[in-house]
């Protein structure tokens, strides 16, 4: 297993990873980090945006499943169940295990699908660990804590190298 840090692309939000994007990448499956990724973490629903994106990522037939380290299952649980889409919970992630299960579900093979996150040290380091294209976003609410603030400036150099959508 590869041991990366570097995301492939990044993205300022999940909003700009589009069909036609990940079809020019030949991805199918999208598995995608919940928290800071597609919602803050104290937001319990869906936005009407994050409705919309995933309702045209599956018109154009690509597959999306929620790949998540959160405690708390109920409110992960909530959250998909409200999209209509899967989950892995207790990802494990920076291990690949959660990724590559959520792969099987799908039935999709790591040629064609993406990890969608918003961390380094967990989402990229699984994504590259599982040997899928790793696509990074900006974090959904910025930084608040000092951890925070501290884990985002150690980001930058790594994201320095990612190919900007």
């Amino acid at each position: 297993m590869p041991f990366s840090l570097i995301p492939s692309y990044l993205f300022p939000s999940y909003l700009d990873v589009t069909p036609e994007f990940l079809h020019s990448v030949d991805i199918t499956l999208l598995l995608s980090d919940l928290d800071f990724t597609l919602a803050p973490k104290s937001c319990r629903r869906p936005s009407q945006d994050l409705r919309d994106w995933i309702s045209t990522l599956k018109e154009h037939g690509i597959q999306v499943v929620i790949v998540s380290n959160n405690r708390s299952s109920e409110r992960v649980t909530e959250f998909c169940s409200d999209l209509g889409i899967p989950y892995q919970g207790h990802a494990g992630k920076p291990s690949a295990k959660g990724l590559w299960a959520a792969m099987e579900r799908a039935g999709v093979r790591q040629t064609h699908t993406a990890m969608l996150g918003d961390k380094l040290l967990t989402d990229m380091l699984a994504a590259n660990r599982a040997g899928v294209l790793a696509l990074m976003v900006e974090p959904l609410g910025g930084a608040v804590t000092l951890w925070q603030k501290i884990l985002h400036t150690l980001q930058r150099p790594f994201k320095a190298f990612a190919q900007r959508v």
